[in-house]
């Protein structure tokens, strides 16, 4: 699969539209019981990005990157502006102790970043496969780590010089975009002014 590291430009994606969805199979039987059954065990959000076009420039940016691309060609990165940080608010600064992404065994080097949201005693944890570069923070057991770790933002993957000792806490804290590309191979654009343009750019997540 064709995946450009590259961002989705920032001005026209600010005020896109959209979020996380599930795959769910619901069977109702009788008495109006239900049976549901859970396809995906991860959420796969989709955006329209149109609200994010403010006039000629911006057009002239979505244009050369829906080109760049080849419509649904090639994946992208893309800032979920609801949803892009570590932080417990998802836009806050993060700090190193933000989320919580193993345990130290005395012999693994690798930890893929995660985020968890948490509602009610019930736990969603979310792979993090693209961080945003010089962004991470590391902690080990309540301390920050300035070295000793380096981090792989195609994958969001941390690996460790040395393995973390068995029963260390390993923290991480970083901004990071969503796996994306377009969800269609043609671009309409409607010019109503001279600088005002309406546009249908629907998005959607992508597995990597």
């Amino acid at each position: 699969m064709s995946f450009d590291e590259v961002q989705f430009p920032l001005r026209v994606g600010f005020g896109s539209a959209g979020g996380p969805g599930f795959s769910t199979e619901i069977v109702t039987v009788d008495g109006g019981h239900e049976r549901r059954n859970q396809n995906w065990s991860q959420a796969r959000r989709r955006f329209d990005a149109s609200t994010g076009l403010r006039g000629a420039a911006d057009v002239a940016a979505l244009l050369a990157f829906f080109h760049a691309r080849a419509g649904r060609a090639r994946g992208f990165r893309l800032r979920d502006w609801s949803d892009y940080s570590s932080a417990a608010d998802g836009t806050g600064t993060p700090a190193f102790d933000d989320q919580g992404v193993g345990s130290g065994d005395g012999t693994a080097t690798d930890f893929q970043l995660k985020k968890t949201y948490s509602s009610g005693g019930a736990q969603h944890a979310r792979a993090i496969r693209k961080p945003e570069t010089g962004s991470v923070l590391i902690g080990l057991d309540g301390t920050a780590q300035a070295s000793g770790w380096s981090v792989d933002t195609t994958t969001g993957i941390v690996s460790f010089a040395t393995p973390p000792a068995a029963g260390v806490a390993v923290t991480a804290g970083y901004i990071f975009d969503v796996p994306a590309r377009f969800d269609a191979d043609q671009l309409s654009l409607t010019a109503e002014n001279f600088q005002g343009f309406q546009a249908g750019v629907p998005l959607v997540e992508i597995r990597v």
